[in-house]
């Protein structure tokens, strides 16, 4: 099984496009995937339509070591994407046997002694999941844990955040000029304000040396202080 480096998350549901459902799934995985050191590299949200499934789920395997699809996979009409993922039978076509059927050659994972629902794997990295929060949460956190060959803990990258009062539209020009001087070297610079409450900025890379100079030169320029340094997940308050 081949290490994952990059994932993608594909979220399915005319709900969650008109409002009616607020997706807190791929928020979780985002997050899932940062302390594990995956790159997530893109989150698209779609409707429940056969073509745009099929066309967004081939498109996202063919880009990335990992897809999670929330969504999608309940009795209703409207739930299509484990019919469209792999090879159609002529029993996937009964609406009573829905929730019970699996595309062909599919893996069938289940993740915790706990939880009668699997996750399903398509094509080694397309992994099928409901759309149900606590169970999305669940699935993922055990699918990762026990069936996910995730980056060794020597390979993650370091992260270091400092906080300064001063707001993002004075700060931005030298942080833009940063992360330019900076891009060469595989160092990314973030900035995440605070409503009344000033900025964090994150600097991560897999040289901590080279962050912590990085650092001293942030904290000088933006009269800022460290907050957290560490490898991604592992953080250290300071």
């Amino acid at each position: 099984m081949p290490v994952v480096l990059n994932a993608g998350i594909l979220i399915i549901g005319d709900e969650v496009l008109n409002g009616k459902t607020t997706d807190s799934n791929s928020a979780f995985a985002a997050k899932l995937f940062f302390d594990c050191g995956v790159e997530l590299k893109r989150i698209e949200v779609i409707a429940d339509d056969e073509d745009e499934i099929i066309e967004a789920v081939r498109r996202m395997a063919a880009n990335y070591d990992m897809v999670i699809t929330s969504g999608g996979i309940g009795p209703t009409h409207d739930s299509k994407k484990r019919y469209n993922l792999g090879e159609q039978t002529e029993e996937q076509k009964i609406a009573r046997n829905r929730m019970a059927l699996f595309p062909i050659g599919s893996e069938i994972l289940f993740v915790k002694e706990e939880l009668w629902v699997p996750v399903v794997r398509v094509a080694g990295k397309v992994c099928i999941l409901p759309g149900v929060p606590t169970l999305f949460q669940q699935l993922l956190t055990g699918l990762c844990a026990r069936f996910v060959k995730l980056p060794p803990t020597s390979s993650k990258p370091f992260r270091l955040l400092i906080h300064t009062e001063l707001p993002e539209s004075s700060i931005a020009p030298f942080l833009t000029k940063l992360q330019l001087k900076v891009k060469a070297e595989q160092i990314r610079v973030g900035s995440y304000p605070k409503l009344n409450a000033g900025v964090d900025v994150s600097l991560i890379g897999k040289d901590m040396d080279r962050l912590k100079e990085l650092s001293e030169e942030v904290i000088q320029e933006l009269k800022g202080t460290l907050l957290l340094e560490g490898k991604l997940g592992e953080e250290v308050k300071k």
